[in-house]
């Protein structure tokens, strides 16, 4: 049985904040390790002792094996939690913190990497009779085989993912997916599988201890997904048959035993109908962990604390109950109406509503940057059931706000709302495929702001009857209204009441004459017009510009100067956050500027290309 008093937590954020306090609650000693873009961050401060790893850039902080081990060396750190992302499946990190002479928490390096791997745990669930997809040669796919699912065989987050559904889409496919994979993991090897249509992303939370002892901590569903990234997560997963829900929990015991596995993990399924297959494992805690924990009463923190120390599990399957519904939103820095692109600035004002359990990497004056994953929180609601779990969620997002940049608050409550959402789980293609178009169009100003800020931004003249502005005259009642500008420049009318309890509620702001209001998640800003002052549109770029719509690093060009382009043809491509974004034209027109060279860096707003209209 291994000791340890002194945990450094690899990684950042509201995980790191997550682990330090079980770490503070057990009474061990806390590292926090930071590059400069987080020397300020609220995970730092909570350490009890905080190593500067080294510049912004992941590769010369987060990912750096040789400086997170020299941070242990220095701060006297003897055991060592990852967390999720970075090097948290990493094999070779594993090896080495154990190689130190430091209590690694986490799975075994060679089960992390046998399981890390979606080729090698293919055939690891075959062995403990868990079903998987058919899998097809990248150079070999049966033309009757459409759709098929390309993924990168390392790593996991959706990233070098996509659904072809035609022979002639293939080999584009292959190639990005090659790129993306490269660029996030280190390794280009890709899966092509069947792909289920209309199926659900369903998981088990399971735990191993040095002693033989597996359990399962109940399932969560995940199938809310963009792009192949989980947005919202329940537990457990509602409207399973029982003998299917038997049949996961069997499944994925039986694989953590056939590798040994210790700690904790989570074995991801397809499920479709009465059919399950296995997807991958992930030889980490999870993004959702939260949702196991709400309805199971436990710690997995605590327990992944205790099986790093040898200690046996804390509970026998038996002893686990399970205890209601929980819901989880992933609230990110980024624009829903947009593409879904991520943003970055400083968080102005920041507040979470109740009832919910709230995990958030900042703090009001924190800044998003670009180089890091755009999360901002997490959401957490419990209810005895489903319907109650969501109400939760709309009266948590309802009494939350985030001021100072663009994020995906709004349209999280918006969805949670949505028919589709409560009347069950969606399949994992919805929010792609068959989301209502509504829930992706931007909202206009809800009459509730309207009237909010018309009610803070004209006071009344005077304390008396004739100074009021309502429009109050003897005798009659002449309703009054009031022209407010949006933050694009749109003209508003709004009444003017003389109290105000109309659903929105003001946001602390320091600029004369403007009013933040914040209605449902979303906030609007808004103010009486000003013929001085040009809205944020008027700003803008030309029409004939094509600009970076976030900061990133120019892939490829795909046209030169003079050439004639259509509509929607693609110019280039940008990457940014381990995205790939398209530039396309605008019109048909003749690309009269090319400003962009593959490898560059480039800002948000720079002219990239320009097409004149022909």
């Amino acid at each position: 049985m291994s000791t340890f008093t002194t945990v450094l937590v690899a990684n950042r954020g509201e995980i790191a904040r997550r682990v330090f306090r079980t770490c503070r609650e057990q009474g061990l000693r806390t590292v926090a390790v930071y590059s400069d873009a987080d020397a300020d961050a609220p995970f730092v401060g909570e350490a009890d002792v905080a190593v500067r790893l080294g510049p912004t850039p992941a590769a010369e902080s987060y990912l750096s094996v040789e400086r997170l081990l020299a941070a242990a060396r220095e701060s006297g750190a003897d055991a060592v939690h990852p967390g999720y992302g970075f090097l948290s499946e990493n094999a070779g990190f594993a090896r080495a913190v154990v190689e130190a002479g430091l209590t690694w928490i986490g799975p075994a390096p060679d089960v992390i990497e046998l399981m890390g791997r979606k080729d090698r745990a293919r055939e690891v669930a075959e062995r403990a009779g868990v079903p998987v997809t058919p899998r097809f040669e990248p150079d070999a796919v049966p033309a009757d085989a459409y759709p098929v699912l390309v993924k990168a065989a390392a790593g996991g987050g959706g990233k070098g993912m996509h659904v072809v559904r035609t022979p002639d889409g293939l080999a584009e496919a292959l190639a990005r997916a090659a790129r993306e994979a490269s660029a996030a993991f280190g390794d280009d090897t890709l899966l092509v599988e069947r792909y289920v249509e209309g199926g659900r992303h369903v998981e088990v939370q399971v735990f191993g201890d040095e002693h033989g002892d597996v359990v399962h901590l109940g399932t969560r569903d995940c199938s809310a997904q963009r792009r192949h990234q989980k947005v919202l997560e329940e537990a457990p997963a509602p409207d399973l048959p029982e003998a299917l829900r038997q049949r996961l929990h069997d499944a994925s015991v039986a694989l953590a035993r056939e590798v040994g596995y210790t700690g904790a993990g989570t074995v991801e399924f397809l499920v479709a109908g009465d059919e399950a297959f296995f997807l991958e494992m992930n030889t980490r805690l999870q993004v959702e962990h939260p949702v196991t924990e709400e309805v199971t009463g436990t710690d997995l923190v605590a327990w992944q604390l205790a099986v790093a120390a040898g200690e046996p599990l804390p509970l026998a399957q038996d002893e686990i109950g399970f205890d209601g519904h929980a819901l989880e939103v992933r609230v990110y820095a980024e624009d829903p109406y947009a593409g879904f692109l991520p943003q970055a600035g400083t968080i102005s004002a920041l507040r979470w509503g109740g009832p919910a359990r709230e995990e958030s990497a900042y703090v009001a004056g924190g800044e998003v940057t670009t180089a890091y994953d755009p999360m901002i929180a997490k959401l957490v609601t419990h209810g005895t059931d489903r319907a109650e779990a969501i109400a939760a969620m709309l009266e948590a997002i309802d009494g939350s706000v985030v001021v100072g940049l663009t994020t995906n608050l709004g349209f999280l409550r918006r969805l949670v709302a949505t028919d589709d959402f409560r009347r069950g789980p969606v399949p994992t293609d919805w929010l792609d495929a068959h989301v209502p178009p509504e829930l992706l169009t931007r909202p206009t100003v809800p009459a509730a702001a309207l009237r909010t800020a018309a009610h803070e931004l004209v006071p009344p003249r005077d304390d008396t009857p004739f100074g009021a502005r309502d429009g109050w005259r003897v005798g009659e009642h002449v309703p009054v209204t009031v022209t407010l500008e949006d933050d694009d420049g749109t003209l508003h009318r709004a009444p003017l009441i003389e109290t105000c309890g109309a659903g929105g509620w003001l946001v602390e702001d320091d600029v004369p004459g403007r009013a933040l209001v914040a209605v449902e998640g979303q906030v609007w800003t808004l103010s009486l017009p000003d013929g001085t002052r040009r809205h944020r549109s008027a700003h803008g770029a030309a029409d004939a510009d094509v600009t970076a719509p976030m900061p990133g690093t120019v892939l490829s060009v795909a046209v030169a100067e003079g050439q004639h382009v259509n509509a929607g043809e693609s110019l280039g491509v940008l990457e940014a956050m381990k995205m790939e974004l398209a530039l396309t034209a605008p019109y048909d027109g003749v690309v009269t500027t090319v400003a962009a060279a593959a490898g560059a860096r480039v800002a948000l707003g720079d002219v990239l290309f320009v097409v004149e209209d022909e």
